[in-house]
Formats: C-alpha cells, structure tokens, sequence
C-alpha cells in the first residue's frame, strides 16, 4: 500500500502540471466532433465487459437494479443474504451476491477520521512510478472523453480547450489526495482518477455507513455499468450529427479507429489472461506495464487513433474542416469567444484568480 501511495503521488505530477500549465490545452485544440466521437464513445462501450457479463454472477439481485434504484436493489440483496440463500452455494456465487462477505460492516468502526500516509510513509519505485503515469496519462485521455460527455448531457457549451486542461489539473489534486491519504485502488487507476478524493475521505469518515456502500454486490454495479455507461457511449454518437457522414474520409476514420479500439485491446486482454502476462514481456516490469496497459485500453487505443487520423489524413479541397465538424466548434475554440462560458465553466470562490480559465 506504501508503494501505491508513492506512486500515486508521483503520476499525480504529470496531470497536474499537465493540466494547469496548459499542455494538455494545446492537445484539445485539435480535436474535432470526428475525432471525439471514438473516444468519448468507447469511454462508454468500452466497459461492456464489466456490464451484462458480471451481472450474469448473481442475475436475480443484478436485473432489479436496472429497472429500479440501487437501493431497493440493496435491501434485495441483503434479505436474500439473511434470509439464508446463499448459504449452500459455492464460493464464487457467495462472493457475488452476498452483502456480508469478508464482515466488512462488522468490522468498520462508526467513525472513522482517515489522516495522511496512515499506512506509513510513502515508498517510491521509479520502476512503480514509471508505470503509474503511464496508467495515469491512459486515464487522462478517458477522462476527457468522460468530462466531454458531461458537457454534453448537461447542456453545457463545448469544453474550451483551457477548461478541459483545467479539469485535467484538478483531476490531478484528486490522485494526490488518494496517496496522501491512501484513500485510492491500486488495482485500477481508473476508479482513482474518475472518484474524488473528497468522496472517498468522505465515505471512511462515515465508517460503518462506508463500509454498506463497500458491500454492494458486484453485480449491482454492473448493472448501473449497463445503464450509465451506455449513456455515455451515446454521448459520444451524439456527436456524429456535426460530421458529414457522407465523406469517404470520415467513414474511414470512424469505423477503423473504432475497430481497432475493440479489437487490440481484446488481443491485449486475452494474451494476459491465457499466459498471465502481456504481449511486452521484457524484464523490465515497468516498461512490459508502460506499453500492456495503455494498449488495454479501448477509448484510448480509439481516440488516438481518431485524433492521428483525422490530423493526418486531409483531402486537397477546403471541404475537410466541415466534414470534420470543426465549423461547429470554432465558436469554442477560446473561452473568451462566447458569452455562456461564464455560466457554465468560471470557478466558484473566486477562483479563478489562481486557476485562471482562459
């Protein structure tokens, strides 16, 4: 756990100073609603794997969930529990569906105050470290396909450029909060990065209520997986509507950087599940993980594919930037340029001061 916290103290400098220093805002301006729509799409359709198929563990609390809240789905779940219907089934099955598994309600205390580096001071590795930005910087690119969809389902303006880096700075305080206070997965950047640090302190305070949110059965989060990110996925097809799906260039650039954002992470994925390592295998861990694991990643492997494609492939007439639908995002190019950026994306606290967002 000390060596997580290191790490994750280090790969929190890269989107931090990414971020805030407006590197990452250089990037964004060159993305188009073409180049958006694989990313932020499979940033959606990308976790299928963790929907319908983790669901199936314990299909009888998973399905409910879908037609009603995550609550009742709950309540459900634990009444089967105590009620004793799970109690000849095997293992697998009682570490799906069972609220009371590892007697983690039990065993949290009512209150508890989480304090910096309470697992001991944090270790660095340069090799961990290394790995961890790699994880992080795959992470970034999901997330901006995360904050894009955002955008577009709270009827926001399109993300200026300056405030998607913004947002990338910030996410970076997040991870560095989640290894200060040890608070993070090491098992997956991901929850790291798209979970607050706030809302992960805020759950150990709570103890005992924490540890009930910690008990949910898989199952149930695979059933909000089915909902939430398909939401997200169809975000990212929202944005077909400003690209001209008639051009030759951009059928090609949507259906191979899709595709090939399905197929090589599965090739990735089932090379480590049948030979417990992936297709890098040198004997440098770090490196192996640098190069498996952002090639595991479907939004990435398609957004960048997306993003090299649509900047690299160009017809010889002026015709390109509205197939891309770059004329419908000129307006937002700049923060400056257009009066609803105030309302949507200025800082609250006055802010903006020190985080300026042009």
């Amino acid at each position: 756990m000390r060596g997580i916290q290191g790490s994750l103290i280090v790969a929190s400098t890269l989107q931090i100073v990414v971020g805030f220093s407006g590197l990452w805002r250089n990037v964004a301006r060159f993305l188009s609603p073409l180049s958006a729509v694989p990313l932020v799409a499979l940033s959606g359709f990308g976790l299928y794997e963790f929907g319908f198929p983790l669901l199936t563990k314990c299909v009888e609390i998973g399905l409910p969930q879908i037609i009603f809240l995550v609550i009742f789905s709950q309540i459900y779940a634990h009444l089967l529990t105590v009620g004793g219907a799970y109690e000849n089934s095997g293992p697998k099955t009682q570490i799906s569906c069972r609220t009371d598994r590892a007697g983690i309600v039990g065993a949290a205390p009512w209150i508890r105050v989480p304090y910096p580096f309470q697992w001991g001071a944090a270790t660095f590795d340069a090799g961990e470290a290394f790995a961890m930005m790699a994880a992080s910087f795959v992470s970034l690119v999901e997330s901006t396909g995360a904050f894009i969809a955002v955008s577009r389902y709270a009827s926001a303006t399109p993300l200026p450029p300056s405030i998607l880096s913004r947002g990338v700075g910030w996410q970076g305080v997040g991870i560095l909060f989640s290894g200060i206070f040890g608070t993070g997965s090491g098992s997956s950047v991901s929850v790291v990065v798209q979970i607050s640090a706030g809302f992960m302190i805020f759950f150990s305070i709570l103890g005992k209520f924490g540890a009930v949110f910690a008990s949910i059965p898989a199952p149930i989060v695979a059933a909000l997986y089915c909902l939430f990110f398909a939401y997200v996925g169809s975000g990212g097809l929202s944005f077909l509507q400003f690209c001209n799906l008639n051009s030759f260039r951009t059928k090609f650039i949507l259906g191979f950087s899709i595709f090939m954002g399905l197929s090589i992470p599965q090739y990735f994925n089932e090379y480590t599940a049948i030979n417990g390592y992936g297709p890098v295998h040198t004997g440098a861990r770090w490196f192996n993980n640098m190069i498996n694991v952002p090639f595991s990643s479907e939004a990435f492997v398609a957004g960048i594919l997306a993003f090299f494609l649509d900047l690299t492939l160009h017809r010889k007439d002026n015709a390109t930037r509205k197939d891309r639908g770059m004329n419908w995002w000129d307006k937002f190019r700049s923060y400056k340029t257009d009066t609803r950026s105030e309302e949507f994306y200025s800082l609250p606290f006055n802010l903006n001061k020190f985080f300026p967002s042009a």
